[in-house]
C-alpha cells in the first residue's frame, strides 16, 4: 500500500550534466547539474535549471549559451568536483586537469575527456522559483569516436553515462539492459486477445 510522504522529488535518475559556459571574462568553466534533461525532439532541445546564484548562471546569461557535456562513469570524481567548487574562486578545468575546448557553434566551452557534448543556444529562460530553468537548443553534437555503435550512434554501454541519485547523494551507472523500448509492452496487448 502506498503511504505520503514528505514533498520531494524522488524521480529515479537524475542524469549527471556538466553544462560548460566561459564567465562573463571569457575564462572557460562550468558546473554539475543534476536538473536537467531534454525537453524537445524537433528542434532538439535541452533544459537545465540552475540557481541563479551561481556563478555559471552569469556565464549562461552573458553568452547566451552552454554545452551539456556527458561524463563517464571513469569522471566520477571531476564530475563532482564542479558541483562542489565555484568558478568564482578557481579555474575548474585546470583543478581537474581536463580539457576545455571552444564550441564551434556557441560561445561556451566543451569537456574533450567526456563521451559526448552538445552544444546549446539559449532559445528560453524562465524563472521557476529556487531555479532559473534554461532551454537551449542543440545546434551541434560531438562524440568520441570510442563511445559509437557500428551507426554512428552512442552506445550506452560504451558512453558508460553516470546517473544521480540526489537524496542518497550516490552515483550509479547504468546497469543491465531489463527490457526493450516499444517491443515489450506489446506483449500485454497480445494475452489480451
Amino acid at each position: 500500500m502506498k503511504k505520503t510522504i514528505s514533498l520531494s522529488t524522488p524521480l529515479y535518475p537524475a542524469p549527471c550534466i556538466v553544462i560548460g559556459v566561459y564567465d562573463p571574462e571569457g575564462v572557460p568553466g562550468g558546473m554539475f547539474v543534476a536538473w536537467g534533461g531534454v525537453c524537445c525532439s524537433e528542434p532538439p532541445c535541452i533544459s537545465v535549471g540552475i540557481r541563479k546564484s551561481r556563478y555559471s548562471f552569469e556565464g549562461i546569461t552573458a553568452h547566451g549559451a552552454f554545452t551539456v557535456n556527458i561524463p563517464s562513469e571513469e569522471h566520477a570524481a571531476q564530475a563532482d568536483y564542479f558541483g562542489i567548487y565555484s568558478g568564482r574562486d578557481e579555474n575548474k578545468f585546470i583543478a581537474t586537469g581536463l580539457t576545455p575546448r571552444r564550441g564551434e557553434a556557441v560561445n561556451a566551452p566543451m569537456i574533450e575527456e567526456f563521451p559526448l557534448s552538445m552544444e546549446c543556444r539559449v532559445v528560453h529562460s524562465h524563472d521557476l522559483g529556487s531555479h532559473v530553468l534554461f532551454v537551449g537548443e542543440v545546434v551541434r553534437t560531438w562524440a568520441l569516436e570510442e563511445s559509437l555503435n557500428d551507426s554512428g550512434y552512442p552506445d550506452p554501454l560504451k558512453v558508460r553515462p553516470l546517473v544521480f541519485a540526489p537524496q542518497y547523494g550516490a552515483y550509479y551507472g547504468l546497469g543491465d539492459v531489463v527490457g526493450h523500448a516499444f517491443k515489450d509492452g506489446r506483449s500485454l496487448r497480445e494475452r489480451e486477445v
